[in-house]
């Protein structure tokens, strides 16, 4: 005669939101990543310098973290201020990272800007346009600079940019306002080539 095992109790557990969140949350996160790539490949990419090698490595990380439960939400911010700023942390990792293995091997390591190849003349304005903000972005503070993608190319609020970035509302809008103020002043010569 076989044995059974009496599970009954089982039964009589109430069903929480907290037995089915792993059922739940699984199928929309992974929607949510799937919607936030892009983006998440471009913030990936500006956190490393535009490495892709590394922004790639930092984005599966990044993901695999998100995935597994190991990077956890925890406040009020919405799912692509939180996933960018576990981008940002994954990817500071994975430099950090690369300059142990480079300072072990004495290699050579930076990381090179690629301007387009030379062609007609619009080609080239633009590609000395985009050199110049290149540059005058490469000039601001750090926290400037991410503050200023995290705006401008993510479409992210202050408030949410300073969420990404671990610092207070009042920190990234003045890291906000002086990096514009700065990237003006370094690009005005441009707009007065515009007829």
């Amino acid at each position: 005669m076989k044995r059974r095992c009496d599970h009954s109790w089982e039964r009589d557990r109430p069903v929480t939101v907290r037995h089915l969140r792993p059922l739940l949350e699984r199928p929309t996160l992974e929607h949510e990543l799937e919607r936030l790539h892009p983006e998440s490949w471009g913030w990936a990419l500006s956190c490393v310098g535009g490495n892709t090698d590394l922004a790639t490595e930092a984005l599966q990380t990044a993901y695999a973290r998100v995935i597994s439960g190991v990077a956890t939400r925890s406040g009020g911010s919405s799912t692509r201020t939180w996933l960018f700023g576990v981008i940002r942390l994954t990817a500071l990792e994975e430099l950090r990272r690369v300059r142990r293995t480079v300072a072990r091997d004495d290699d050579d390591a930076t990381v090179a800007l690629i301007d387009p190849a030379p062609g007609p003349d619009i080609v080239t304005e633009r590609a000395e346009r985009a050199a110049a903000l290149r540059a005058a972005m490469a000039k601001l503070s750090e926290r400037q600079r991410e503050v200023i993608q995290l705006v401008f190319y993510h479409g992210l609020t202050i408030e949410e940019a300073a969420t990404v970035m671990q610092i207070s509302t009042g920190s990234a809008s003045t890291h906000y306002k002086r990096g514009k103020a700065a990237l003006a002043d370094a690009l005005a010569h441009l707009r007065e080539d515009v007829p």
